[in-house]
């Protein structure tokens, strides 16, 4: 059964005006037209819906019943096509989108308050997870944009940098090494350590660097969130070392950050499924993020 909406449309205005002429009218079709197009659909359905005289138009049994159903269909078309333009426009819609913590309790509202300034009809659900979750959520679907550190090389994957971060010690604000101009990465090496928990990208780069110093990464604390670690900084558990766009949350619980030498820093950026289409809020999001980024290109 091949059915069109023209042809729908065309029984619907009849049955409602029961005249062919004023259906001509409302519909913008010559008189053999419209006839055509109620002669396919009664073909289609396997039976006359209308009856017509000299003087009017007369609904069947069976048109009368399919009337009321035929503007159902009509009124559900119209919606969806409204629907569809309204996620195309912006008007409406749903927005997941994954960030690591460090960025999510930090720089993410800022970009969030310009996207809803911009579209204040969508609603956003944000992920906060560790950067490793991050990949897993946009490989997975559950996201199309995601916010972390460079995963370097990934077949499915693109990432595209925003900014370099880098990292810096935290430390109890009455903590001695405080005193020193200069701070090594050595200088850790009889501190009480505290680390994020595995697997977390975060806690192998660091531990990487300290054993490149000859430094024993043997925490004697572990948390999952850098809110934690910056808690148990701050109550003199020990030191830590964290990036540097957290330093000023940790600084707020009442730890006390310093560059570390040498530095060293890893790309943050914006990480999407290389295979698959964004939709146009995505697509928005992802926009909002680049320009916020590099508000100068």
């Amino acid at each position: 059964m091949n059915i069109t909406i023209r042809q729908l449309q065309a029984f619907v205005a009849v049955a409602r005006s029961r005249s062919f002429a004023e259906a001509c009218t409302h519909m913008h079709l010559s008189q053999p037209a419209l006839s055509i197009a109620i002669k396919n659909l009664e073909e289609a359905v396997g039976g006359k819906l209308l009856v017509r005289t000299t003087r009017s138009v007369v609904l069947t049994p069976e048109g009368e019943e399919f009337y009321p159903r035929a503007k159902q269909l009509l009124q559900d078309w119209e919606r969806s096509l409204e629907d569809v333009s309204d996620l195309f426009a912006l008007r409406r819609g749903k927005l997941n989108i994954a960030a690591m913590p460090t960025f999510a309790g930090t720089l993410l509202p800022s970009i969030l308050g310009r996207f809803q300034r911009r579209h204040p009809n969508i609603n956003v659900t944000v992920h906060d997870v560790v950067a490793e979750q991050v990949l897993e959520m946009v490989r997975g679907g559950r996201v199309e944009v995601g916010i972390t550190f460079d995963p370097g090389e990934q077949e499915d994957l693109d990432f595209l940098p925003l900014f370099s971060d880098r990292f810096v010690a935290a430390f109890p604000a009455d903590h001695p090494l405080l005193s020193k101009k200069k701070l090594h990465w050595r200088d850790l090496h009889h501190c009480a350590f505290i680390a994020l928990q595995r697997p977390s990208s975060i806690r192998e780069q660091v531990s990487e660097m300290m054993s490149r110093y000859d430094v024993t990464f043997a925490p004697s604390f572990e948390a999952h969130q850098l809110v934690v670690v910056g808690r148990m900084v701050a109550e003199g558990l020990g030191v830590s070392v964290v990036p540097a766009i957290s330093a000023g949350q940790l600084e707020e619980m009442g730890a006390v950050c310093r560059t570390l030498s040498p530095q060293i820093s890893r790309n943050i950026g914006i990480v999407s499924h290389r295979r698959r289409a964004r939709s146009t809020v995505s697509e928005a999001l992802y926009q909002v993020i680049v320009e916020w980024a590099k508000p100068g290109e």
